[in-house]
C-alpha cells in the first residue's frame, strides 16, 4: 500500500466513490477505504431501499458517465401527486409542465451502489476494503490516519482527509464532532408493493394525521413504500399480519392504483433530524449522511449528499489546478458555509412539511388545504416548487470536468 497520498476518501459507498470519480482524471493521488467489504456491501439490506433521483442527481451523475450504463434500471418520475388523506386539497406536477423529460427516477439503491463500485474498480484509484480507520490526526501539513487492514496496522497520510462513511460515522466520531439530534416520534415502514392499476409513472405523496405516505414508482406495476406513523403505530403494523397491514395501508392510502399487494419484507426505521455541528476539523472534512441525515418527507436526503460532493469535488479540482493546499482552512470553511445555506434551506423546508402536515388541528388542515389547493392553480408558483422537486432551484457544480 501506497503510504502517502493528496487525498484519502473513507467510505465506499455512493457519496465516497461519486467523489472518487469526478477526481479521477486530475492526477491527484487518491485511496478510498472501507470498513466492509465489497461482498458484504452488496449483501446489505440497505441495498433494498428505493432512492429518488432528483433531476439535478441524474444530471451529475451523467457528467460522470454513471448514468447511462443504468438508466435502464431506473423508473422515471414523470408526475407528482400530493393529497392530504381526508381533506380535499391536492396539488400535481408533471414533467411536461416543466419541459423535461422526467422530474426525477427512482432506482434500488443495490443496482446504482454496484454501478458506481464497479466503475471506482475500473478507475485505477486504490481503493481498499476490510480497512478500519482506527485514529486520525491533523498536522500542519497532513492529516495521519492510523488503520486496521487486514489485522495488520497501516499508517497513511494526506493533505485531505474526507469522511464519506455514513450516518455511524467514524471519522466523525474520531474528530468529536458533536450531533445535534431531533426526535420526531416516528417510524418508517419500508416495502415494495405490486398494484392493480399501472402507475403511469407517478409518484404520491400522501400526508396523513399520524405522518407522510409516499409511494415512488418502480418497473412493472410495483411502487416503493415509505409509511410514516408513529412509533406505536408503526411496531404495531410490523409485528401484525400481512392482511391488517395491507387493510390499513389501504384505507390510509386509497384506491387509485386499485389493490395492494406485499412483494418483499417489511422493514421499519426510526426518524430523527441528525445534523453534525460542523462539517471541518483540521485537515478533514465530513459530507453526506455523515453530516445530515433528514426525513423522507421529500425524498431529499440522498440529493443533498451529492450536492455536498459536487461542491467538494468543483473546489478541489480548482484547488489543485492551483497548485493550492487541498486542506487549506480557508478553503474548507468557505465550503462548509456554502453547504450549510444548502443544508439550512432543505432541512427547514423538509422540517415544515413534517410540523405542518403531520397533525390533524383543524385550523392548520385548512390552512394546509386551501394552500395545496391554490398551489395546484398557479403556474408559477407550480414552476418553482417543481424546480426545488428536481434539485435544480438554485446553481448545480459541474464536476467530471477534471
Amino acid at each position: 500500500m501506497v503510504n502517502d497520498y493528496d487525498l484519502i476518501i473513507v467510505g465506499a459507498g455512493l457519496a465516497g466513490n461519486c467523489l472518487g470519480l469526478a477526481l479521477q482524471h486530475t492526477g491527484l493521488k487518491i485511496a478510498i477505504l472501507e470498513a466492509n467489504s465489497r461482498r458484504q456491501m452488496h449483501e446489505s439490506v440497505q441495498g433494498d431501499r428505493a432512492l429518488a433521483l432528483a433531476a439535478g442527481t441524474v444530471q451529475l451523475l451523467q457528467a460522470l458517465n454513471a448514468w447511462e450504463a443504468i438508466a435502464h434500471k431506473a423508473t422515471a418520475i414523470k408526475h407528482i401527486h400530493v393529497s392530504d388523506q381526508g381533506h380535499f386539497g391536492k396539488t400535481r406536477l408533471s414533467a411536461a409542465e416543466q419541459g423535461v423529460e422526467a422530474l426525477g427516477y427512482v432506482i434500488v439503491a443495490r443496482d446504482i451502489e454496484d454501478h458506481m463500485a464497479e466503475l471506482v474498480a475500473q478507475s485505477g484509484l486504490d481503493c481498499f476494503y476490510d480497512t478500519r480507520v482506527a485514529g486520525l490526526s491533523s498536522g500542519a501539513d497532513a492529516v495521519n490516519v492510523s488503520l486496521k487492514q487486514q489485522g495488520q496496522a497501516v499508517n497513511l497520510s494526506a493533505r485531505l482527509l474526507v469522511g464519506a462513511d455514513g450516518g455511524q460515522s467514524t471519522v466523525r466520531k474520531l474528530l468529536e464532532i458533536p450531533l445535534q439530534i431531533t426526535e420526531y416520534g416516528q417510524t418508517a415502514l419500508v416495502t415494495t408493493l405490486e398494484t392493480t392499476l399501472p402507475h403511469q409513472n407517478t409518484a404520491f405523496e400522501r400526508f396523513t394525521a399520524a405522518g407522510p405516505l409516499a409511494l415512488l414508482p418502480l418497473a412493472g406495476r410495483k411502487s416503493a413504500l415509505v409509511w410514516t406513523r408513529s412509533h406505536e403505530q408503526a411496531m404495531a403494523l410490523q409485528s401484525g399480519g400481512e392482511a391488517d397491514f395491507l387493510s390499513e395501508l389501504q384505507a390510509c392510502f386509497g384506491y387509485r392504483l386499485g389493490a395492494l399487494q406485499l412483494c418483499a419484507p417489511r422493514r421499519a426505521f426510526p426518524l430523527n433530524l441528525i445534523r453534525a455541528q460542523s462539517m471541518v476539523s483540521g485537515r478533514a472534512v465530513i459530507i453526506g449522511n455523515a453530516v445530515h441525515q433528514l426525513h423522507p418527507v421529500a425524498g431529499q436526503g440522498f440529493n443533498l449528499g451529492i450536492r455536498d460532493v459536487a461542491l467538494l469535488a468543483e473546489m478541489l479540482i480548482e484547488q489543485h489546478h492551483q497548485q493550492g493546499d487541498l486542506g487549506d482552512a480557508e478553503r474548507l470553511q468557505r465550503y462548509a458555509k456554502q453547504r450549510q445555506r444548502d443544508h439550512d434551506k432543505t432541512i427547514g423546508f423538509t422540517n415544515q412539511l413534517v410540523k405542518v402536515f403531520s397533525n390533524d388541528r383543524l385550523a392548520l388542515a385548512a390552512l394546509r388545504n386551501a394552500g395545496l389547493t391554490l398551489l395546484d392553480q398557479l403556474p408559477n408558483a407550480k414552476q418553482l416548487l417543481g424546480k426545488h422537486a428536481m434539485g435544480l432551484a438554485g446553481r448545480l457544480p459541474s464536476i467530471g470536468a477534471g
